[in-house]
């Protein structure tokens, strides 16, 4: 008997379908961001990260052209098991040679290489407005007290709003569309009520356009403070969440965009209940939102227990967002990537009994059963996943990212 196969059959001991688990997993898509290729610099001429949000290092290697970003990207999905999406930022917007567009005037098109690229590869696309990284975007945007700069952040929203229908005409849907903005003030603010009022009317301007919500899901992302806006953000978490469920709108929570002592694990049933869906990015905040490498630890693996738990497979789309340059950053993707597929998998092979019990007070029997499965031989389980994917273990996988150091990254200027 196999290795696999007895820990098949000590986890059916516990009431758990080893082949069912693996099933579940390999249906659920996790949108890899495109940007820790290049440290969210993008391809539309910004030389320079703003917004609050900031990549530290500069290791060997780096995408400096969409053709190696793509490489870079072809290399992760060739380490990483399970079905994959990609999430694509405005900003890595496709220009033909002379040609030149601002961020209010993008259109399909520019995007056209990135859907033939995933087309090719059997992907679905998410998007994501850039607003941040410009000259419009160096104080307030979707808020601002200027309207030429408000109605330039509105058009833009509404230029991704059609490229993201684009996407699901093109590929399937549904996309993703999340709209983020880092406005905020570095101090004590006179008025938190004015730039919040704005940002309700920019974003009922937008959403009024005419676009099909089935095929495009728009979300709004929350955030407690950044680098420069450390006192007050207009899009925190009660504005953007309440927003959502007032409009239709799907609430995005990043696990970085909370004060410390803050759990997403633990908003996430209370977000399914009221809003019936949810979008996540799964980062790793150390101290601040510093989007470090994702970990196989204890938070990542309870919020996607929590999905699991809460039957919110099919009512989650999760998408992965860190940038790590201190490190290979095919390394830094694969890390997380993989991390975020194990805490999956670790949540699928959790006993459903369990809910039973807290029901019946059974609180001693559950607390010996989650210490037991840590473990139990996930391990073996994991290994098998990778070997239907096709992809290296857990052993294997850093030898091939070495090559492809030596053979592409190293060779780059």
């Amino acid at each position: 008997m196999s290795r696999f196969e007895e820990a098949k059959e000590m986890y059916s001991q516990l009431g758990v379908d080893v082949e069912e688990a693996l099933n579940s997993l390999q249906k659920f898509p996790v949108s890899v961001h495109c940007w820790q290729g290049d440290d969210v610099v993008g391809f539309d001429g910004s030389d320079s990260l703003t917004g609050g949000i900031q990549t530290t290092g500069n290791y060997p290697g780096k995408a400096s052209t969409p053709d190696e970003l793509m490489d870079d990207i072809d290399e992760v999905l060739k380490l990483v098991p399970g079905t994959k999406k990609l999430n694509l930022h405005a900003c890595y917007a496709i220009f033909e040679e002379g040609e030149k567009a601002d961020r209010d005037a993008l259109e399909p098109k520019h995007f056209k290489p990135w859907v033939d690229f995933a087309r090719q590869r059997g992907l679905k696309l998410d998007f994501n407005p850039t607003i941040f990284s410009h000259e419009k975007a160096q104080g307030l945007t979707l808020s601002s007290e200027d309207e030429e700069i408000r109605r330039f952040w509105i058009d833009h929203c509404k230029a991704c709003i059609r490229i993201s229908e684009y996407f699901a005409d093109e590929l399937g849907g549904p996309v993703v569309m999340n709209i983020w903005i880092p406005d905020g003030l570095k101090d004590l603010p006179a008025s938190r009520l004015a730039p919040r009022r704005r940002y309700l009317d920019s974003l009922n301007e937008i959403i009024s356009m005419d676009y099909d919500k089935e095929k495009v899901k728009v979300a709004l992302e929350s955030k407690v403070f950044g680098i420069g806006m450390e006192s007050y953000t207009v899009g925190s978490g009660e504005m953007t969440f309440g927003y959502a469920l007032k409009n239709g709108l799907t609430p995005l929570m990043d696990n970085g965009h909370y004060h410390p002592t803050e759990v997403v694990s633990d908003k996430i049933s209370a977000a399914l209940l009221l809003a019936g869906e949810l979008a996540l990015h799964l980062t790793r905040p150390v101290r601040w939102d510093s989007d470090h490498v994702v970990l196989f630890d204890d938070e990542t693996k309870e919020i996607c227990k929590e999905i699991v738990r809460c039957d919110g497979l099919d009512k989650v789309y999760m998408a992965t967002d860190w940038f790590d340059a201190s490190i290979n950053r095919i390394c830094a993707w694969t890390i997380g990537l993989r991390n975020v597929q194990k805490a999956m998998l670790y949540a699928l092979l959790e006993p459903k009994e369990m809910q039973v019990m807290q029901d019946q007070n059974e609180f001693t029997k559950i607390l010996a059963l989650q210490e037991n499965l840590k473990t139990m031989p996930f391990g073996d389980v994991w290994n098998e996943y990778c070997r239907r994917n096709q992809v290296p273990n857990d052993l294997d996988w850093f030898a091939e990212a070495e090559k492809y150091e030596e053979k592409v990254l190293k060779e780059r200027k």
